[in-house]
């Protein structure tokens, strides 16, 4: 029986199991079989899924991102904060600008530091993904902007769909409520118009600046909050002309500011929280 280092963190209560292939080699050989098991709430250790952090030869660092699912994501805004802030604290990676390679390309991290510990990180998320068959969505339209999408029961919603590398469905409500995150975002993650099912948000906006936001996420159900759904939010709602292109975004677990820049490319910016380091027999 092999015994598994992991460090549990959170960004905002989305939280992973952080498995450190930096200073040691992983052991797992099979993350996507493991996943499941070490995820569960009740039999596990509990989380939204499990981040590998692994060497590379062009980025500082490599993250690899399962569900609890046990699928691969191609990118998670709230763990690659959680992973710059593994690298810097632990002195695996002292420099306070990273490169962090992703299903989505190589990203760069700004870390706000104090006390010799990061404290919030700003992630440069590159430029959204707007183009429908990219996304992917199967509609043939760049941007796809208020498209009607029908449920089993024979209700429907509009959407506007981004990829900020993984694909989010954003849909604009007066006020959230439960049966719109967990019976209709459950439905929509599978809906026969997302070909490799979908992320689902619901969002109120309270102000040009503000919106509040509960987020389905693909693989995971309902989380505490979802960095790349935020973005992708922020970008729904500008391209609607319901925000500006900077907006507070508020989660179950907290806020982020994102901001959309002139240059095409969106920035986040939030906390990253260590929680315990343990093991587990796998």
């Amino acid at each position: 029986m092999t015994t598994l280092p992991f460090t549990k963190m959170h960004g905002l209560g989305n939280d992973y199991i952080y498995v450190d292939g930096l200073s040691r080699p992983c052991p797992l050989t099979d993350p996507a079989a493991v996943a499941p098991r070490l995820s569960d709430r009740h039999t596990g250790i509990g989380g939204d899924g499990i981040v590998l952090i692994l060497p590379d030869d062009e980025a500082d660092v490599r993250m690899r991102m399962f569900n609890a699912d046990g699928s691969e994501a191609e990118m998670c805004g709230n763990a690659i904060r959680c992973v710059a802030k593994f690298v810097y604290d632990r002195g695996l990676v002292r420099r306070e600008t990273l490169r962090v390679r992703t299903g989505r390309g190589i990203l760069t991290l700004a870390l706000k530091v104090a006390g010799g510990a990061v404290q919030t990180v700003r992630v440069d998320m590159g430029e959204p993904i707007l183009n429908g068959p990219d996304i992917p969505v199967s509609v043939n339209r760049n941007p796809v902007v208020r498209e009607p999408v029908t449920l089993s029961d024979g209700r429907s919603w509009e959407f506007t769909a981004v990829s900020m590398g993984n694909p989010h469905a954003v849909i604009v409500v007066d006020e959230i409520r439960d049966e719109h995150v967990w019976r209709d975002g459950r439905e929509l993650e599978v809906h026969p118009l997302f070909p490799k099912r979908i992320n689902v948000e619901f969002v109120q906006v309270l102000s040009r600046r503000e919106v509040r936001m509960r987020v389905w996420e693909r693989g995971a159900g309902e989380t505490m909050a979802c960095g790349t759904g935020a973005s992708a939010v922020a970008v729904a709602c500008a391209l609607n002309g319901l925000t500006d292109r900077e907006v507070l975004v508020r989660l179950l677990g907290g806020d982020l500011r994102i901001t959309w820049a002139e240059n095409g490319h969106v920035f986040m910016e939030g906390p990253a929280t260590f929680v315990f380091d343990g093991t587990v027999a796998i």
